[in-house]
């Protein structure tokens, strides 16, 4: 992969905000220090707030020595890097601040002698997306074929508002030029599931009907909803998780293989997938669909509210922080293998993990007694909070008689002894060189949409009844009994057994 030459202007929107502070300049100064943002390059932070400058640049030096992978900038890094940063106060519907700030880039590219790429990362809530790119379009801003446009997640609220969404964005940027990011495909061990499947002779074989039993994907999050409860409660873990993070991990896992790595043809793979996932009939989804709210408990020997008492949660709140359904790909490679995917808040531990159970051997020769407990063959695929790789199988006890017992195999990324990157780093630079492999595409977008809405439609006729279950549990028991009836239980990700 060639090295990102400038010349590069990445204007933020929202430059204030928590995520600019957090993860955006973060990024961008570890680019920088790993020699991928080269010179020359200018960096515009825009936003409402009023701010000095040299307490903002502060602000933003904090939020790399807090949050940069590769620890505390250095005084003189600081010194070139923060030269490259300017602050701009401006009102979102001022027409006259996109007139001043496309001057401005227009005079870095005289200065240049060149067209730079132009990159408008939109760190906004979501209601002022609409105007923002209205304004960049109108002032010529979007007239550049060097232009990109990268948009926060959420991506609608429905199917009807993501298609909205989508057509007013594709009426003012080309699709080419519109980047919807997820920051959980710039994860490593996720775009490992395409290396893993895909460059080993081994297993690629292997992953379908005929070998695979189901498949189990979890995103488990420890924490509550912390200082997002306004949003969240608005939102929930259908919404904020399961539409766009665990369908993403299935496509990966579900998809066939691609005829190149284009951008195009690995997206057009995901949105197969999406289009094959079998709609759930509304007399089944009792069946097939468990949500749930934490209630008060003990996270760490420390005790919690519930989600109701949260800050910015409506007393009476029936917004879902669990969810468990079963899904089903209808197609030849996976008819009738169940896709069970969970996500929630206030669970025991941090984990995203990917697990494949393969099928029993068609006969087992062994005796009873030499068995023991046998367990299945299962395939990890560890996301966080370490990133790695595990096979369980089955061998022979050391001993002189036969005795079988579960063993593993162990790949882990840190045996590469190499800085991981963030995701947030792979993919800006990715926007940077113009390859969208790993960002969503409109009719992705609305595919995913399709699949949970027959849920949300369900869910909003049940009124407030919701089942909660105590904080540092593993959610309702409704979700073991969600594979209980299939004769299967839930495998508890790798990264936290032990712990």
């Amino acid at each position: 992969m060639l090295q990102q030459s400038g010349p590069m202007t990445f204007v933020i929107f929202g430059g204030g905000g928590d995520l600019a502070h957090r993860k955006l300049i973060p990024a961008l100064f570890n680019l920088w220090l790993d020699k991928w943002l080269q010179e020359p390059f200018q960096i515009f932070c825009v936003d409402g707030k009023a701010a000095d400058a040299a307490a903002y640049l502060q602000h933003l030096r904090d939020g790399i020595d807090a949050f940069s992978r590769q620890g505390k900038a250095t005084d003189a890094q600081w010194q070139i890097f923060s030269a490259r940063i300017r602050y701009m106060q401006a009102d979102f519907d001022d027409a006259a601040k996109y007139a001043a700030l496309a001057t401005q880039l227009d005079r870095l590219d005289e200065g240049w002698k060149t067209k730079a790429i132009r990159v408008f990362y939109l760190s906004t809530p979501p209601t002022l997306v609409q105007m923002i790119v209205t304004h960049l379009h109108q002032s010529g801003l979007g007239d550049c074929a060097h232009t990109r446009l990268v948009c926060e997640k959420p991506f609608g609220r429905d199917l009807d508002s993501a298609r909205e969404l989508n057509a007013f964005l594709t009426g003012q940027f080309p699709e080419s030029q519109i980047y919807r990011i997820d920051h959980y495909l710039g994860k490593e061990t996720v775009q490992n599931i395409l290396a893993f499947r895909f460059a080993n002779g081994i297993q690629e074989p292997l992953w379908n009907r005929r070998y695979i039993d189901s498949v189990q994907i979890t995103v488990a999050e420890a924490v509550g909803v912390e200082h997002r409860g306004g949003y969240y409660d608005h939102s929930g873990a259908l919404r904020d998780m399961i539409q766009n993070h665990l369908l993403q991990l299935l496509c990966l896992v579900a998809m066939e293989p691609p005829v190149s790595f284009e951008a195009d043809e690995l997206r057009s793979k995901k949105v197969d997938v999406l289009r094959a996932i079998r709609r759930i009939e509304r007399e089944e989804l009792p069946r097939t669909v468990v949500r749930g709210q934490y209630g008060a408990g003990s996270m760490a020997g420390t005790k919690v509210p519930g989600y109701r008492e949260e800050s910015g949660v409506d007393p009476r709140s029936a917004t879902e922080t669990f969810v468990a359904l079963k899904l089903y790909v209808d197609n030849w490679r996976w008819q009738d293998v169940p896709f069970y995917l969970r996500t929630g808040k206030r669970m025991p531990g941090q984990a995203s993990e990917v697990c494949i159970q393969f099928r029993p051997v068609p006969h087992m020769a062994f005796p009873p007694e030499v068995i023991g407990e046998l367990e299945p063959n299962r395939l990890f695929l560890q996301i966080q909070p370490e990133q790695a790789i595990v096979e369980s199988f089955q061998a022979k006890y050391p001993g002189p008689t036969m005795r079988l017992a579960t063993v593993e195999t162990k790949f882990s990324y840190s045996e590469f002894n190499e800085p991981t990157p963030e995701a947030y780093e792979t993919l800006l630079l990715d926007v940077m060189r113009g390859d969208a492999t790993l960002f969503m595409r409109g009719d992705q977008v609305e595919e995913a949409w399709r699949v949970v809405m027959p849920i949300l439609d369900y869910w909003q006729h049940q009124g407030t009844s919701i089942a909660t279950y105590p904080a540092g549990s593993w959610g309702p028991e409704a979700s073991s009994q969600l594979l209980a009836r299939d004769g299967r239980l839930w495998v508890e990700p790798r990264g936290l057994q032990g712990s």
